[in-house]
């Protein structure tokens, strides 16, 4: 009889948990498509709550305020990017570093068009805004995004494949802050390799908000030529050229 009546905790437990994720999902699920349809300024409780049926009180177990939820709904996004980007990777050989890092940053790009509101808020003005409030939000996409693309840096490096800047050729503050940025991807290598990665990124953000943004349409009403074009560039400058 006690063991009847356990079973029987259990299972109403279990039955509470699958319900409040169940919850929580259909929340961020509907936190997501806010976001994407009009921005993070539309974030809020109490309109999640209305889209799932629930008095915002209810949300607040799942997520501490607004803040919360834009933090939760940061996670979520960069996830899914994340997992979108290391598919296409995973598609070409190990060792085909050019291809590998091309097809993942074409997979950014096209994430990026695909989903202008939640590229908002992952690298555009909506970062920008929940960085102000919660700055840890920051390393999130360097650590997991930063990390993909930090395996085949450290292959390339590994291999004496990638030429990098030695620490003497690099001004002190920089070398402290690129050396700070490689950490936070998770790879042990030298701050000179961090800084190619960051040389590369800098140039792939600026025409990833050219693209996103509408800058220059007028004049580039097609941007995969200009891609292409600073892919080539920047495969060269890692020492992996994509194959043809």
């Amino acid at each position: 009889m006690q063991r009847s009546t356990e079973d029987a905790q259990r299972g109403v437990q279990s039955r509470r948990e699958r319900l409040r994720a169940e919850l929580e999902r259909e929340a961020l699920t509907a936190a997501r498509k806010l976001v994407a349809l009009e921005g993070i300024e539309a974030l809020s409780l109490s309109a999640v709550a209305r889209e799932v049926g629930v008095t915002p009180p209810a949300l607040y177990r799942y997520f501490e305020g607004k803040l919360g939820l834009a933090v939760a709904v940061y996670g979520d996004v960069t996830r899914d990017l994340v997992a979108t980007v290391a598919k296409a990777a995973d598609a070409l050989g190990p060792e085909d570093y050019g291809g590998r890092l091309y097809a993942a940053t074409r997979a950014v790009l096209d994430w990026s068009v695909a989903n202008p509101g939640e590229f908002d808020l992952l690298m555009g003005a909506g970062h920008a805004r929940l960085v102000a409030s919660e700055r840890h939000v920051d390393q999130v996409l360097i650590r997991e995004l930063g990390g993909l693309f930090g395996q085949t840096f450290m292959q390339l490096w590994r291999r004496g494949i990638l030429r990098y800047p030695s620490d003497q050729d690099l001004e002190p503050r920089l070398r402290s802050q690129v050396a700070a940025y490689g950490r936070l991807m998770g790879h042990d290598y030298p701050a000179g390799v961090a800084m190619v990665m960051i040389t590369c990124w800098r140039q792939i953000y600026g025409l990833l908000c050219m693209v996103v943004y509408g800058h220059l349409a007028s004049s580039f009403d097609d941007f995969l030529p200009l891609f292409d074009n600073m892919m080539d560039d920047l495969l060269a400058l890692c020492g992996a050229p994509r194959k043809r």
